[in-house]
């Protein structure tokens, strides 16, 4: 698949001259186009909602895109649920799913009337502690059933080393508990795989998670209001792979709910995700400019973005494909390091990477930036989060977060003797 930037480089010239570089871009055109399509590949499930991954791009702008779409949230901390609230999101679009969870979570997640996934059957002890005997009418739990996940075409994950999610044993028991405290309406979450570029991995994912609801509700007698695939539906971060059809998938998932939960008598079951990666990894880009070359025993091109803005690659050794504006049909004939400046050697977008000629002043447009990148960042060495702009459908830029500031940087010495020199107020 060739990859072609959505932003020319005579309008991330003219965007730069307002917001320097560098910056987060997101694609507002795309993001609904991939929203309409996940709608319609599930539109055969009355109840089908996507609950949007906040913690992949925790942006309101862009969850206020989603809700366009009758989408809801997948929350797993605090600041996720405040977000959601901010939003206007009500109750039944929130999914709080957490681990090792504060109390104060717990609690406001329940204010806020959020379908609340708990990840460990001791967490309903910390529940009736918190909020008394009578729990919500809907609730989830989530499952782990251990060993390893593997499909077919070589995809493996390993449930068995992850710390998420219960034994099928305490499944069934977390739900004849729930039932006791009064739940009415249950769900199945699982999250086996990660970033699978596959159409097979949702419908496998599925008929596990159909047959082994099937069996609860014979055996305990409980209703399914919903099943939660999760995330785990990937996207293609090299050109040389096929991406996935979210409509082949949705197929999929159709076919093993006919085969399993429909003869079972649980054809009003709604199916649920909680795509971030697969929603807005592809339409958002971290545009850098080249500001220094080094020439000793491998060819570097400095830039002034650095892994605080965009980890992935230093800390998985994540690809992420690179363009350089204005050269899209030159030759990639130059072998590249392109680095940041942190002090430490890991921090690099590429390695040994084909590009063309890169010139200083260049603009680089580093691709599928859109979830898990802002989220990710932080500050060392003192490097300062970006700023987010929203490439809109009638090609105007909103900035949705401005760039950090030192006064920012420095505000949470605001109590010290410092902060005058730091150029902050003092408090007390």
């Amino acid at each position: 698949m060739e990859k072609n930037p959505f932003v020319t480089k005579e309008q991330v010239e003219r965007i730069a001259e307002q917001y320097p570089t560098p910056f987060y871009l997101y694609d507002e055109k795309g993001i609904r186009a991939n929203a309409e399509a996940v709608k319609e590949a599930f539109s055969w499930n009355p109840g089908f909602r996507e609950y949007f991954a906040v913690k992949a791009t925790p942006n309101p702008y862009l969850m206020k895109i989603m809700q366009d779409y009758d989408f809801g949230f997948d929350c797993s901390s605090e600041a996720e649920l405040v977000l959601s609230d901010a939003v206007g999101a009500d109750g039944p679009h929130i999914m709080f799913s957490s681990n090792d969870t504060p109390d104060r979570e717990y609690v406001l997640a329940h204010k806020l009337n959020a379908i609340i996934n708990l990840d460990d059957i001791t967490h309903i002890e910390t529940l009736e502690r918190l909020i008394g005997p009578a729990f919500p009418k809907t609730m989830s739990c989530r499952y782990n059933p251990g060993g390893v996940f593997k499909m077919s075409n070589g995809i493996m994950d390993n449930p068995g080393d992850s710390k998420y999610g219960m034994t099928k044993e305490q499944l069934f028991d977390a739900y004849a508990q729930l039932k006791a405290h009064g739940v009415e309406n249950f769900g199945l979450h699982a999250f086996l795989a990660s970033n699978t570029v596959t159409n097979d991995y949702y419908p496998q994912l599925a008929g596990e998670l159909f047959a082994l609801a099937r069996e609860a509700h014979e055996k305990l007698g409980i209703h399914f209001a919903f099943i939660n695939l999760s995330g785990g539906v990937g996207i293609a971060y090299r050109p040389d792979q096929t991406p996935n059809d979210i409509r082949a998938i949705g197929a999929g998932v159709h076919r093993v709910y006919d085969e399993i939960l429909v003869p079972a008598g649980m054809g009003d079951c709604a199916i649920y995700t909680e795509m971030g990666r697969f929603m807005m990894g592809p339409y958002g880009a971290l545009v850098t400019k080249a500001i220094h070359e080094k020439h000793i025993y491998k060819e570097y091109i400095g830039v002034d973005a650095c892994a605080a803005n965009l980890m992935r690659p230093a800390m998985y050794g994540a690809y992420h494909h690179i363009t350089v504006l204005g050269k899209e049909n030159a030759p990639c004939d130059h072998v590249y390091d392109v680095t940041g400046s942190l002090c430490e050697n890991n921090d690099k977008f590429a390695i040994d990477r084909h590009l063309p000629k890169i010139d200083m002043g260049d603009y680089l447009f580093i691709y599928d930036a859109g979830a898990h990148g802002f989220s990710m960042g932080y500050n060392y060495n003192g490097r300062l989060w970006s700023a987010e702009l929203l490439l809109k459908e009638d090609g105007s830029v909103q900035k949705i977060r401005r760039a950090e500031t030192l006064q920012d940087y420095f505000a949470t010495f605001d109590e010290t003797e410092f902060a005058g020199k730091l150029g902050v107020e003092k408090r007390g």
